[in-house]
């Protein structure tokens, strides 16, 4: 594709992270002709050491806000973008593209949405110490150094690991957690992160996951890929890869392979 023809990306961060986290990305893909932006989530957009400096904005911030947030601005763009998310990003990714918003999207190592079963163990320690107390549905809740090595980056070495912590990890609304981990309790139309899986026009969409992903293990996000009933969902997965994947050592290969994949679908 010329590079005057490129598509815009536009990236979504996780949980605990601000935008900031996408900065190799966007370098990556501005060299390649893209042009890129990186909204925060509401509440985030002074970056990390405003976020740590007063979270207050974050408390009880809920999915749909966050959702509702991206997609004023995806319908102020020019055109439609590419929607690329991490973790939690990922799901709003999916539930935006529901929504009929964006050209493609790409999910890397996504939440569940409603609908996907979260069984994996590891994937069940990393949010119980937020869902232990119900309190943290209307307050925000923190990552530790520690937590983060052991389940976001656990491959790196205890000193990255926490140079990593130190750069990007942010407190978080814990409201989210709630709403994902309560989704298959919630009607549909109340939970902010139900699909419609067959859907007929949905824009083309690529799920990525990690096979030592403790956060969104790989299985979670091949049993949402058996979800979708209809329009094109392909699947890549990386099996050396962590949830810090978008950051960590190879990151290169992980958005080569999106570039790709968006090459082949024009």
């Amino acid at each position: 594709m010329p590079p005057s023809r490129r598509p815009t990306l536009l990236f979504i961060h996780g949980a605990w992270m601000t935008s900031e986290c996408w900065g190799p990305f966007r370098g990556f893909f501005e060299e390649r002709g893209h042009r890129t932006i990186a909204p925060a989530w509401p509440g985030k957009e002074g970056g990390p050491d405003a976020v740590r400096g007063n979270p207050r904005p974050l408390a009880g911030l809920g999915g749909k806000q966050i959702i509702d947030h991206y997609a004023r601005i995806i319908e102020k763009l020019p055109e439609p973008p590419v929607l690329v998310g991490h973790s939690f990003g990922g799901l709003f990714v999916q539930v935006l593209l529901d929504r009929g918003l964006g050209a493609a999207g790409v999910a890397i190592n996504s939440a569940a949405p409603r609908g996907v079963l979260v069984t994996q163990p590891s994937a069940l320690r990393a949010v119980a110490p937020v869902l232990a107390n119900p309190r943290n549905r209307s307050w925000t809740v923190p990552m530790s150094p520690r937590r983060f090595h052991r389940h976001f980056a656990h491959t790196l070495p205890k000193v990255e690991a926490r140079a990593a912590h130190a750069r990007h990890v942010t407190p978080e609304t814990g409201r989210i957690f709630f709403e994902a981990g309560l989704a298959g309790l919630t009607r549909p139309a109340e939970s902010p992160f139900t699909i419609d899986y067959a859907k007929p026009d949905r824009a083309p969409l690529l799920l990525m996951a990690g096979g030592k992903d403790r956060i969104a293990p790989a299985s979670l996000s091949r049993a949402n890929h058996r979800r979708y009933r209809s329009g094109v969902v392909d699947f890549a997965e990386f099996p050396d890869r962590t949830h810090w994947t978008i950051a960590e050592e190879g990151w290169e290969t992980v958005a080569l392979r999106i570039s790709r994949w968006l090459d082949g679908h024009g």
